[in-house]
């Protein structure tokens, strides 16, 4: 299930607008355990404040998001430091190896490979 905060970026987004915690705060008062986050303030020019109907059609969207932004965080802890792949692109040059058989394109694509966007 998506989050709160998420459906909300979208909409904002869907609107023209970013999301700022200037212009808006959430709050979420657990019910019986169970997540009821809503909007407190909200303070953007032009633009109504979402109802939760609206807010709850982002629902597929704001999974996808959240499931892209996963794969994005584990390949970024699985790349190796810049160092070490700039390492591996002189030896691939001095190697003319600058194709898919060099071992900076292995590593990065080894990478991709596990962590798919879907």
């Amino acid at each position: 299930m998506a989050s709160y905060k998420t459906k909300l970026k979208l909409y904002l987004e869907a609107n023209s607008k970013t999301f700022d915690r200037a212009k808006v705060s959430i709050q979420d008062n657990m019910d019986n355990g169970v997540s009821a986050p809503f909007i407190v303030d909200w303070d953007y020019d032009g633009l109504e404040k979402p109802t939760d109907e609206q807010i709850a059609s982002y629902e597929t969207a704001g999974n996808a998001e959240e499931t892209l932004n996963n794969v994005l965080a584990k390949r970024k802890k699985e790349y190796k430091d810049f160092g070490y792949q700039l390492d591996l692109l002189y030896h691939d040059m001095t190697a003319g190896k600058l194709d898919n058989t060099g071992e900076w394109h292995k590593h990065i694509k080894a990478v991709k490979d596990a962590n798919s966007k879907g």
